[in-house]
């Protein structure tokens, strides 16, 4: 098989195409010129992606080129200055149904106990005892918290706190899942351990998800697609095909292909790095 990278600039996709047996699923969600600025600070611009049905697609770039704001107006919280964002065809100007989001710091509420917050957002919906009697638990125990119930989010690890936010946002069974570095915050083995875990429960449920991060090789992990931001104003620099073989795990961080990914991502990034180093010097 032959791999392949989309290198975007001034608008022009160049294509070193690979032929792949895999059948992408319909678009989910359709983005097309955005920019968003404040005031005279312009984060990014002409920004066309789509991402499928039942895909990963991980986005990776410097800090401050807007990462975190692309996934607030994909979820709806934040407007774009420019451009369009449509889920399942429909224009998003707010937050919508079957859209969940994970945030880097858990944002669990400290007073209630791990079945209420997981329980927070179908509570808010309007679902009725019974089915909360039943989606709840499922979820509790789909991320690994059976047992743990009753616990307050002081009484619980880093990890177990990031496992309840997971579960709160899958227990709304949305059709998109935003993960905004859900795993920066917690040690580097939780980390490993919680990746695995996404994995596995997404190839139970698998769902459109967006995946933001700084680690490179999470990135590449993680990923079907791996998106890269560069640039100031940054834009789509480059969108990289991952094609690792599946199930994903620890074997797959010593496979020749994901050591090509990683490598490719992170000369790209030092190149840029590179650059606003020497505009600073300079």
């Amino acid at each position: 098989m032959k791999w392949y990278y989309r290198h975007i600039s001034g608008g022009s996709v160049i294509s070193i195409q690979a032929q792949s047996s895999a059948v992408l699923d319909r678009p989910r969600i359709e983005i097309s010129g955005i920019g968003k600025s404040y005031g005279d600070l312009q984060v990014f611009e002409n920004i066309d992606l789509t991402f499928n049905e039942r895909e990963i697609v991980t986005v990776v770039g410097p800090s401050g080129c807007g990462k975190t704001t692309l996934l607030r107006c994909i979820d709806g919280l934040m407007p774009v200055s420019e451009g369009t964002i449509k889920i399942d065809n429909e224009i998003i100007t707010e937050p919508r149904e079957g859209v969940s989001m994970v945030f880097q710091h858990f944002g669990l509420f400290p007073w209630k106990t791990v079945y209420q917050n997981v329980g927070y957002g179908l509570k808010l919906a309007g679902t009725s005892k019974a089915d909360m009697a039943e989606k709840v638990p499922y979820f509790i125990k789909l991320v690994g918290l059976e047992g743990f119930e009753k616990s307050y989010p002081y009484q619980l690890s880093g990890g177990m706190q990031q496992r309840c936010g997971l579960a709160r946002a899958l227990a709304m069974e949305p059709k998109v899942l935003l993960m905004d570095e859900p795993f920066a915050a917690v040690d580097a083995q939780t980390r490993e351990i919680l990746q695995f875990e996404l994995l596995r429960i997404w190839s139970m449920r698998p769902m459109t998800m967006i995946f933001v991060t700084h680690s490179i090789e999470e990135a590449v992990l993680m990923g079907d697609r791996v998106v890269v931001l560069k640039g100031r104003p940054s834009s789509v620099f480059e969108v990289i095909d991952v094609n690792l073989p599946g199930p994903r795990d620890r074997e797959t961080l010593s496979h020749p292909r994901f050591a090509e990914v990683r490598e490719h991502v992170w000369s790209t990034l030092m190149d840029e790095a590179r650059a606003a180093e020497f505009e600073v010097e300079n």
